[in-house]
């Protein structure tokens, strides 16, 4: 059984900048094909970045192309996103997700994703 905790949600400005971590337990990180998802109130959860297990491989949604980094850093089971130039609408509850499956591949369907974590709030003020 995975599981994720996310870590780093906070205030900021708008043009702000922060760094969420998603720490794994219960597994070996470099098996894992991760994901984050956010939801806005009143929003469906949507996708904004995935990585593959070995890092090679990244996609992201166009809203975040540009501002957002995705990594991970398999010896630490932990994996990242960087968020740069935030604006208002980056605000919602981030979600980390994990999936194992096998080769070089991203998901970015919140349905191909087994194990989630609780989420972290970021808001962003204008």
């Amino acid at each position: 059984q995975v599981q994720l905790v996310e870590s780093g949600g906070g205030l900021v400005q708008a043009g702000g900048s922060l760094r969420l971590s998603c720490a794994a337990s219960g597994g070996t990180s470099s098996s894992y094909i991760m994901g984050w998802f956010r939801q806005a109130p009143g929003k469906e959860r949507e996708f904004v970045a995935t990585i593959s297990r070995t890092g090679t491989n990244t996609g992201y949604a166009d809203s975040v192309k540009g501002r957002f980094t995705i990594s991970r850093d398999n010896a630490k089971n932990t994996v990242y996103l960087q968020m740069d130039n935030l604006k208002p609408e980056d605000t919602a509850v981030y979600f980390c997700a994990a999936e194992v499956r096998f080769g070089p591949m991203c998901l970015l369907l919140s349905d191909d994703y087994d194990y989630w974590g609780h989420g972290t709030q970021v808001t962003v003020s204008s």
